[in-house]
């Protein structure tokens, strides 16, 4: 079980007094990432690819760094990791390599029941001659396998997919589609935002060609990756400077190179995920300032890749209780119609609940919360198009309450009275 206490402590704005359940739009900072961040700022903030010390340690930093990520999301090796500003501008990036290999009649295929993120990029394909197909959810916004088999066929290159929903909270079957999508000759691009703050990624037991989210969504810095299959970023063009070799990834698509400091910051989310698991009494050996210089990057790897996921077994677990909480209320309510599943079941939904009555404006409601410091919201979340699918009565979207590990049960019971008024 979790040690809330530390859990907390560790998150220097839980002191405001604020309840922070608008996770989904952007986590609160763990310190080990303010840590990393001081760190290269004060000993290593230089260009890197030089001879003298301080920039030899700003390499060395962030090939740390890199191997850290690629721990984090279990890939074969750090080659694979994209670094970017944010998962949008890595779709972009992504979309625009892809372009230059389309021929005329080639099929993209998208949902209705993604980020904006994860549907625009690829809809530019158009310009280069696919076609876009469309994965359509059902009434209630939910994807089935029937309805991808549908539209995939001989000329399918990519299909997009959420891993969890940002409205719903639906975690969808990633490696049924990865199967499904792989037999048809095509490649899978995963949009991991909303599912990254709640379960241990692993790209390899996914099967998936492309995945990618924000690190300030998953308690570090405004920073994100892109996982790669290798063979793929090796056919792909890049997207930097000509003179950039093509076998030279991930910085072929690294334009502008990297920042630095915020993707050494990065390794705090390890740091941290490493000390949850500490205090699980799961054997995982501390990654220290100069861990890097170890000869066993494998073994380290191995064992903090253990840490990764032992706390997130954790951190679902908590997770549930804090969403079984909510929708107990919210089920309990006769004119509150719950968007997703109303169980709080940690296999088949992460702790995102969004919510509309017909009696209350949710703007009302978020603006009637606000006065008890407890931070919520209302809106579409850039999931634009799967809200009106759902074709919702409030021109305001949703009500939508996000949470995450450091989230308490008297957080949520401080929500709920404050809902319980607005409602």
């Amino acid at each position: 079980m979790l040690d809330l206490d530390f859990v907390r402590s560790r998150f220097p704005a839980l002191d405001s007094g604020w309840a922070y359940l608008d996770n989904g739009g952007g986590s609160q900072i763990v310190q080990p990432v303010l840590d990393r961040l001081h760190e290269f700022l004060v000993g290593s903030f230089v260009q890197v690819g030089a001879t003298y010390v301080p920039s030899t340690l700003a390499t060395e930093r962030l090939e740390r760094a890199h191997r850290a990520v690629a721990t984090l999301v279990n890939a074969r090796e750090p080659d694979e990791v994209v670094m970017g500003p944010s998962t949008t501008a890595l779709f972009g990036t992504l979309a625009r390599s892809l372009a230059e290999t389309i021929e005329p009649g080639d099929e993209i295929v998208v949902t209705r029941g993604d980020h904006e993120a994860n549907i625009a990029p690829w809809l530019t394909l158009e310009r280069a001659g696919a076609i876009v197909r469309w994965w359509e959810i059902d009434p209630a916004g939910e994807l089935s396998l029937e309805a991808l088999d549908a539209v995939l066929g001989p000329k399918t290159r990519l299909v997009s997919v959420t891993h969890a929903s940002n409205i719903l909270g639906t975690i969808n079957p990633i490696r049924a589609i990865a199967d499904r999508v792989h037999a048809a000759g095509a490649w899978l691009c995963v949009d991991g935002v909303g599912f990254a703050p709640h379960r241990a990624v692993d790209v390899q037991e996914l099967d998936v060609d492309f995945y990618a989210f924000s690190f300030y969504k998953t308690f570090g810095p405004h920073h994100a990756v892109l996982f790669g299959r290798k063979e793929h970023l090796l056919r792909l063009p890049g997207q930097s400077f000509g003179f950039i070799e093509e076998d030279d990834v991930p910085y072929k698509f690294q334009p502008g190179n990297v920042n630095y400091e915020l993707s050494y910051a990065v390794l705090g989310i390890t740091d941290y995920l490493q000390e949850v698991a500490d205090g699980l009494g799961r054997t995982a050996e501390t990654v220290g300032p100069d861990s890097g210089r170890r000869g066993d990057d494998a073994h380290a790897g191995r064992e903090v890749r253990t840490a990764v996921e032992s706390a997130f077994g954790a951190i679902a677990d908590h997770e549930e209780r804090l969403c079984d909480r909510l929708l107990g209320f919210l089920r309990a309510r006769p004119r509150v119609r719950i968007l997703g599943s109303p169980e709080a079941d940690r296999e088949i939904r992460v702790p995102i609940v969004s919510f509309v009555t017909p009696d209350v404006a949710s703007r009302t409601i978020v603006e009637a919360v606000d006065d008890h410091r407890v931070g919520i919201r209302f809106g579409d979340f850039y999931s634009r198009r799967l809200v009106d699918a759902l074709d919702l009565p409030d021109e305001d979207g949703v009500v939508r309450v996000s949470m995450v590990h450091y989230n308490t049960l008297t957080e949520m019971d401080r929500l709920i009275e404050a809902l319980d008024a607005a409602l």
